[in-house]
């Protein structure tokens, strides 16, 4: 396929239509609509959100900075997987997709490190190994409960590396360096120990991520840039949010171990997932977007607004499953709540995303239609 932004468009909606779905599929999960005509989607809502929208999205950012046309073949396989899961019709195909667009992913990596072998790319590479590493499990058979793991790996791993890419404009001593390696050497470690032990795993796991989100609220640009205003600010604050709850999902991961269902599970890798990762999306998409597609976006204050939903709404989410934990039956619709409003949250982010790119739009196209 040519490299050219409005190519790349239908790639992107590819991931939209895995996010939406996957949003739906979690509302399902929680009880929201238990007369839905298709009750098993539920049991895809983690797969979208990973592999369908986070693996399509991730693998086009890689592909358009690469800038070969054979690594858009990540984002149309994973795209094609995804929409596979979401219209129920060849399953196994979908995760077969999914599973070789990983790999062209890890290709990619393998092109970067030959022209740029630095830790940034070599800690982005393992996140892409590990994303392959539990697609190849997932389609030999394995529970999602086993590979999401290396799913939550891929997705730390990556944005942590692209966060030490950024560090580097701060100059920092090179024993900064070396100190982010164990962090993220452990979390390697961990991914290991988890598929043999998962209750030691989870535990490693849970201390590689606060030992990370220590680094990066230590050692980021984040705690620079916050002081500044409009969407540096911005940016700024979706980061440090994200890295409070990568810490929280760590100790609430060393807290219970190898859970595989129920509240606590729930609670560490929504901290995670939901807390870290969406909200390192809120404050990246400004950035990628335009790169992506080639059109500007317009920032306005007014993106605080899913950003404060989507935390809050965690908050909510979080202290419902720690209720249920202590025994709190009636503390689940406070958990039901939390989950619906993270999923208004997302669609109001997206809603206003889009608003900003038609705005950037309008606002090139105006001074050429100017007298």
């Amino acid at each position: 396929m040519t490299d050219r932004p409005w190519t790349r468009t239908p790639l992107l909606a590819l991931g939209m239509l895995a996010l939406l779905a996957g949003l739906w599929a979690g509302l399902l999960r929680l009880g929201w609509s238990p007369d839905a005509p298709r009750p098993t989607l539920a049991l895809l809502h983690g797969p979208l959100m990973v592999c369908g929208f986070l693996g399509t999205v991730i693998s086009l950012e890689r592909a358009v900075a690469l800038g070969k046309p054979w690594a858009y073949a990540a984002p149309v396989l994973t795209g094609a997987g995804g929409v596979l899961l979401v219209a129920d019709i060849g399953t196994w195909h979908g995760l077969l997709l999914i599973a070789v667009g990983s790999a062209v992913l890890v290709g990619i990596f393998a092109a970067v490190l030959r022209i740029q072998f630095q830790l940034f790319a070599v800690v982005m590479a393992l996140g892409a190994v590990a994303w392959l590493g539990g697609n190849v499990g997932w389609l030999g058979g394995a529970s999602v409960v086993r590979v999401v793991p290396w799913w939550l790996g891929f997705l730390v791993l990556t944005i942590a590396g692209e966060r030490l890419e950024l560090s580097r404009m701060l100059f920092h001593a090179p024993h900064v360096e070396r100190l982010f390696m164990v962090p993220a050497g452990l979390l390697g470690a961990a991914l290991a120990v988890v598929a043999v032990v998962p209750e030691v795993g989870w535990r490693l796991v849970g201390a590689a991520l606060v030992a990370l989100a220590a680094w990066l609220a230590r050692y980021d640009v984040a705690p620079f840039t916050v002081r500044q205003s409009g969407l540096t600010r911005f940016v700024a604050v979706c980061l440090l949010a994200g890295y409070a709850w990568l810490a929280v999902g760590g100790a609430l991961a060393v807290a219970f171990g190898g859970v595989v269902a129920g509240p606590a599970y729930d609670a560490v890798l929504h901290a995670v997932f939901v807390g870290f990762v969406f909200s390192m999306i809120f404050g990246h998409a400004p950035i990628i977007f335009p790169s992506v597609l080639g059109v500007p976006i317009s920032y306005r204050p007014l993106s605080y607004a899913p950003l404060v939903l989507l935390h809050l709404s965690l908050v909510l989410r979080v202290a419902g499953d720690l209720l249920l934990i202590g025994g709190a039956a009636g503390a689940y619709p406070l958990r039901a709540w939390g989950g619906m409003l993270n999923a208004v949250a997302v669609v109001l982010f997206l809603a206003l995303t889009v608003y900003g790119i038609v705005a950037g739009r309008v606002r090139r196209v105006a001074p050429s239609l100017s007298p």
